[in-house]
């Protein structure tokens, strides 16, 4: 069991550590010998009202993912003799007992991961004609994925995380939660890169995502800076909780694919810019985020009870 988790704890390592260092070093070596990118880099101008909007969409998709989570794990157990859930804005919790308790602990997961596939699909096939729709389907995906990958990896090596007591419950073994966390740990980093286009293709002028410099500089516009902002936004909604429950999963979940995107925005050459975010977009997104701050934070703190 030592070698099993250490061999997971080397490969998480790799893959969301080193993995992004490493192709960060060589955008930088290769920008560096790109005249054309330096150029392109002093003509772009840093859109401070998309970065905003993007911070809220962020926000937005980050807590609707949690909240469809938590509900479809609430959900089984309210059709599980035995079981009483109650549903919170930041948590779920349950009375009683029944042996399928602790397979329903994957069910949320499974359900953020699904979400994200129906939004990369939404993505990949430009469902949304506007920018802000664009760039939030593209933040659903991301915190889909995101969401759900890690709870995996985790899950494989503790028993008591949601995904573990699943695994726990289908006797997975030590070989079979290895495959699991690999096949995941591949799949974080394949999916983060994957966004990269989707998001240079929100650039309103091509000068913006000509050459390495300036992708690497729009997509620190559009998804880096606004994803980790994003984060004192997101907090709001999961207060009160222990202080490290409330910012762990934001700040964990922001990272490891923040990264890879970042990292690897210079690399992302061809995308063509079809970007034009309306002026109202920012207003209407802060709406939205307002509106569902509310719902969590008024409905659903006293807790729902589905029994």
């Amino acid at each position: 069991m030592y070698d099993f988790k250490n061999l997971i704890a080397v490969a998480a390592l790799l893959a969301l550590v080193l993995g992004p260092l490493l192709l960060a070093a060589r955008g930088l070596n290769a920008t560096r010998r790109t005249s054309a990118a330096a150029a392109a880099d002093r003509t772009a101008n840093w859109d401070w009202e998309l970065a905003i909007t993007s911070a809220l969409l962020y926000a937005l998709a980050f807590n609707l993912i949690f909240l469809i989570q938590e509900l479809f794990l609430v959900l089984p157990k309210a059709f599980t003799p035995g079981l009483r859930p109650t549903l919170f804005h930041n948590n779920h919790r349950w009375e009683g007992e029944n042996a399928l308790a602790s397979l329903f602990q994957g069910t949320g997961a499974v359900a953020t991961f699904l979400t994200g596939l129906i939004c990369a699909f939404l993505v990949k096939y430009q469902v949304g004609r506007s920018s802000s729709v664009r760039l939030f389907l593209i933040w659903m995906t991301y915190n889909g994925f995101l969401q759900s990958l890690p709870q995996v990896v985790i899950g494989s090596v503790e028993p008591e995380n949601d995904v573990g007591m699943a695994m726990v419950y289908l006797h997975l073994g030590a070989p079979a939660k290895t495959v699991a966390a690999f096949l995941a740990l591949t799949a974080i980093p394949a999916l983060a890169l994957w966004l990269r286009r989707p998001l240079l293709g929100l650039a309103s002028d091509p000068i913006r995502i000509t050459g390495g410099r300036a992708r690497t500089r729009f997509v620190f516009n559009i998804a880096t800076l606004p994803a980790m902002a994003a984060i004192l936004l997101i907090i709001l909604f999961r207060v009160p909780r222990n202080w490290v429950e409330v910012a762990a999963v934001p700040v964990v979940v922001t990272l490891i694919g923040i990264a890879w995107i970042q990292a690897g925005a210079w690399a992302a050459d061809g995308v063509k810019a079809s970007g034009n975010l309306k002026s109202k977009s920012m207003m209407y997104a802060f709406c939205a985020l307002l509106i569902l701050l509310l719902i969590f934070q008024i409905i659903l703190r006293p807790g729902i009870r589905f029994y």
